[in-house]
């Protein structure tokens, strides 16, 4: 994640106010729906780091098939991620 916590928290309550400003949401428990901004905005952002630590795991898994092959692990990387956000439909 390229954020800092502490932005990421100033960007949710920033939300939560123009959602509510702007009539497209209607609450009368402002944290309850910031903390799920809040949330959801993590999850969005930390998704690419999920997504490169399962990179990471399969290729340990096929390591010493790549040594013997002669694979360049920086494309094997690339190859496998493009294909783990092509299957969780991410954009990053």
């Amino acid at each position: 994640m390229h954020l800092s916590k502490e932005y990421v928290g100033y960007l949710a309550r920033e939300v939560s106010k123009k959602l509510i400003k702007g009539k497209f949401i209607e609450t009368k428990e402002l944290p309850a729906l910031t903390e799920r901004v809040h949330s959801a905005l993590l999850d969005e952002l930390t998704l690419e780091d999920r997504i490169n630590d399962e990179v990471r795991i399969i290729l340990e898994t096929y390591s010493d098939e790549m040594r013997r092959t002669g694979a360049n692990y920086q494309e094997m990387f690339k190859k496998v991620k493009n294909e783990l956000v092509r299957k969780y439909k991410a954009v990053l």
